[in-house]
């Protein structure tokens, strides 16, 4: 039993079941072991699920040391929606909770060190680190149904194309639908643009 079996067994677990049924007995039962024993690997649930959330963490992958500021910020969205994505479930873990280990703290390095290295002053490099996750996280809990979102039916088309507001109205068959990756692209670009140059 390693700390890293138990981090993949619990992720297994959210991916089946969601982070609702996630428990230290489930998890015991899981790997045929006591629940007791897992607690010399991982100090209770709030550790496990840390932990879950470094596995997600540690999947975005460095962007290509050639690129450029552009290149290596996009690269690095990308690679965060990529590892989000492929647990949508676990996903949360890393948007909403605070992570105080150093594996959370790689993807803050991975932003600023480009930034701080454009020319970036500390302060406005935090100011677009900042900006740039609050769309991350925004999207994708979106994206991963963690959060309301206007995509739906014929009966949503409806809804909107009737409310008697003329700006939803003229908007309704957009609004009634969510093209998460383009909106994902559209709201990276804006970004980018907005971070421009030092």
């Amino acid at each position: 039993m390693t700390r890293e079996r138990i981090l993949l067994a619990g992720l297994a677990l959210v991916d089946e079941a969601g982070l609702d049924a996630v428990s230290m007995r489930k998890l015991a039962r899981r790997l045929g072991v006591d629940p007791m024993s897992l607690y010399n690997h991982v100090d209770g649930k709030d550790a496990l699920l840390d932990g879950i959330a470094e596995i997600l963490l540690a999947a975005i992958p460095t962007p290509p040391p050639e690129a450029d500021l552009r290149g290596t910020m996009s690269s690095l969205a990308h690679g965060f929606r990529a590892a989000m994505l492929d647990h949508p479930r676990a996903a949360p873990l890393v948007l909403t909770r605070r992570l105080a280990s150093m594996t959370a703290l790689a993807p803050v390095e991975a932003v600023l060190g480009p930034l701080l290295a454009a020319g970036f002053p500390p302060e406005r490099a935090v100011h677009g680190l900042r900006a740039v996750l609050a769309f991350l996280t925004g999207t994708l809990m979106r994206e991963v149904e963690a959060a309301p979102t206007f995509g739906g039916s014929a009966r949503r088309l409806a809804d909107l194309s009737a409310s008697g507001l003329p700006a939803v109205a003229a908007a309704a068959p957009y609004l009634a639908v969510c093209d998460h990756e383009a909106e994902f692209e559209f709201g990276l670009r804006i970004m980018l643009d907005a971070l421009g140059e030092p």
